[in-house]
């Protein structure tokens, strides 16, 4: 790994440690909310695949009723009974936040004349196959809805996902080791000028010694010289 561009001196090498214990407690937290949003993410998706399942399910009910109603009932009749609807339904979109990711939330308000009266059309010129129709259309929208936000939640999820991974592996295979290198580095310069030092210290000493001695020779009358 690449050494940090920094001196080797005592005070970067603090630094420099408290940067990389920054770095190992965001990599735990950043770690722990991509697992989180990992399982966050498989349970929307598990939950996505049932709703798709189901509304293609009843979208398809819904479609041979309109086509088994089309081939009973002329087109002009079937535009005719759905020209005017009773009810009204009105979206409100709010969100919710999961892991700091705001996930889309559906609700529906729906309006009418008459409480549970969704058809628009009176039941002599037509069939039971439109009203089947109208009927699985009506029953299917809560579950488009939700299916909506699932696929939604999935796309935005799997987004902070890798975002989040990215963010982990740089400070894994990056940050971390350059700060742990830098830092063996920095440490290993400081004890090589400390035993130098040690060393050159230990060097004056004996030569103070034997300066020490030789003029006590001197003085005592031992040196000839």
């Amino acid at each position: 790994m690449a050494q940090l561009n920094v001196n080797p001196t005592r005070m970067e090498l603090t630094r420099l440690k408290k940067s990389l214990s920054v770095a190992m407690r965001g990599h735990k937290l950043l770690k722990d909310k991509r697992d989180e949003l990992m399982r966050q993410f498989l349970d929307i998706v598990r939950e996505n695949k049932v709703l798709r399942e189901r509304v293609e399910e009843r979208l398809k009910a819904a479609n041979q009723s309109f086509a088994v109603a089309g081939s009973v009932l002329q087109r002009e009749v079937i535009n005719s009974a759905l020209m005017l609807p009773k009810q009204e339904v009105f979206l409100e979109v709010s969100n919710k936040n999961i892991m700091s990711v705001d996930i889309p939330v559906f609700k529906t308000n729906t309006r009418a004349l008459s409480e549970g009266d969704m058809f628009s059309y009176g039941y002599a010129y037509t069939g039971g196959d439109l009203d089947a129709a109208i009927s699985e259309l009506s029953g299917v929208l809560p579950d488009m809805l939700r299916l909506a936000e699932c696929e939604k939640a999935a796309a935005l999820l799997a987004s902070e996902i890798e975002k989040t991974r990215r963010r982990v592996n740089a400070l894994e295979y990056v940050m971390i080791p350059n700060y742990e290198d830098t830092i063996r580095y920095i440490t290993m310069k400081l004890d090589e000028a400390e035993r130098s030092n040690t060393t050159r210290l230990m060097k004056i000493k004996d030569m103070m010694v034997e300066e020490r001695i030789s003029e006590q020779r001197v003085r005592d009358g031992y040196d000839t010289d």
